[in-house]
């Protein structure tokens, strides 16, 4: 049957979200229709709205949600209706190059970077008003019913408060992964953290699990910084506060630079500085942010030649489909927090107030 829900639509760029009734069809082969119960605001999402990501219109954003399985297409087999899940905007196919790779996470059938906004069969689900309406990296989560493939949800402990866990498809994870796996973040080592968003924070908590003994946190907004000494930070700078390249700073302040450090923003200046205030011979830097469309970097080679290494991380080298049951696990049994990520919580038609605090930097 077809459902007819609401969901917030993005006619085009720069404008805000409506608040539209959608028919969403349902699943076909190898599919999941779900019913969506929290959703979180990414800046990612953001992106898509100020051009910044490139996807086509109209579209129904979000990506960061947890839910319920509503009904399942043909052939599937990992979830049943009533599951608690999270939807996955990493896939796992299980087949891919990536997939099958240990060191891999980033599934050939992830919609990130080519932009199609339809499902695996090029075709949409949503409908509104008569028009087709796209997919946001096979997720769309601003809307009380999506359908996603089965290689894109994670079946979760029936326990979970999906108010909080639906943190755990994008923002944590990415954060918290980028240290642990990505970075790999040793016992008594040194750390940098530029950006303080929830991704940022995230980033926090996972070089204090990872036991570092100096979690430096680089951010311009100093209401930030309270929170991150709550997650871990030993050292909370703002670049705006001195006169030399904060580079410099960092470098000062620990001696030879960091072991590891976070570019969590997702503009190329910061990258770089990231790099520069890492150990000139075997620091690393991850770029954890999205990096804005069509612009380069342009950096002295020299600091690669060093030794430093550059690493990027999508969604913190998790890959999706077996770690996030994994990582709801561990958030109950209590190995981490995510309520101090959680600064405001808004019903849903409030989206266009929700992603005003989010511009303010709220």
């Amino acid at each position: 049957q077809v459902i007819k829900c609401k969901a917030a639509v993005l006619w085009e760029a720069n404008k805000p979200f409506s608040i539209e009734e959608v028919e969403v069809a349902p699943p076909k082969q190898h599919e999941v229709r779900i019913k969506i119960m929290a959703t979180g605001i990414c800046r990612s999402d953001d992106h898509v709205i100020t051009g910044a990501l490139v996807m086509p219109f109209p579209i129904i954003l979000g990506h960061e949600a947890a839910g319920v399985v509503e009904s399942v297409g043909q052939g599937v087999t990992s979830v049943k209706p009533g599951d608690k899940v999270i939807p996955l905007f990493i896939p796992q196919c299980g087949e891919c190059t990536n997939c099958l790779s240990t060191k891999g996470n980033l599934c050939i059938k992830t919609d990130l970077g080519t932009s199609a906004g339809l499902m695996s069969d090029g075709t949409t689900r949503f409908t509104c008003k008569g028009k087709a309406v796209y997919h946001f990296l096979g997720t769309s989560t601003f809307t009380e019913y999506t359908v996603v493939h089965e290689s894109a949800v994670a079946k979760i402990d029936s326990a979970a408060p999906l108010e909080k866990v639906c943190l755990i498809g994008c923002g944590f994870s990415t954060g918290y992964g980028a240290a642990l796996q990505t970075a790999k973040v040793e016992p008594g080592s040194t750390c940098a953290v530029f950006g303080l968003g929830g991704v940022g924070l995230s980033v926090v908590i996972g070089c204090k699990v990872a036991g570092a003994s100096r979690i430096i946190a680089v951010d311009i907004n100093k209401d930030k910084f309270a929170k991150a000494k709550q997650l871990g930070a030993t050292d909370c700078i703002n670049p705006k506060d001195f006169k030399k390249p904060i580079h410099e700073v960092l470098i000062e302040m620990t001696g030879q630079g960091v072991d590891y450090s976070f570019e969590v923003i997702g503009r190329t200046d910061t990258m770089t500085a990231a790099l520069a205030c890492c150990q000139y011979n075997y620091g690393v830097s991850v770029i954890v942010g999205v990096p804005p469309a069509a612009q380069n970097i342009t950096f002295d080679p020299m600091l690669l030649f060093t030794g430093r290494n550059w690493k990027g991380s999508v969604f913190g080298g998790w890959k999706s489909k077996d770690s996030v049951p994994k990582l709801v696990a561990d958030f109950m049994n209590k190995k981490f927090v995510l309520d101090p990520l959680i600064t405001h919580t808004l019903p849903w038609t409030k989206i266009n107030e929700g992603f005003d605090l989010l511009r303010t930097g709220k």
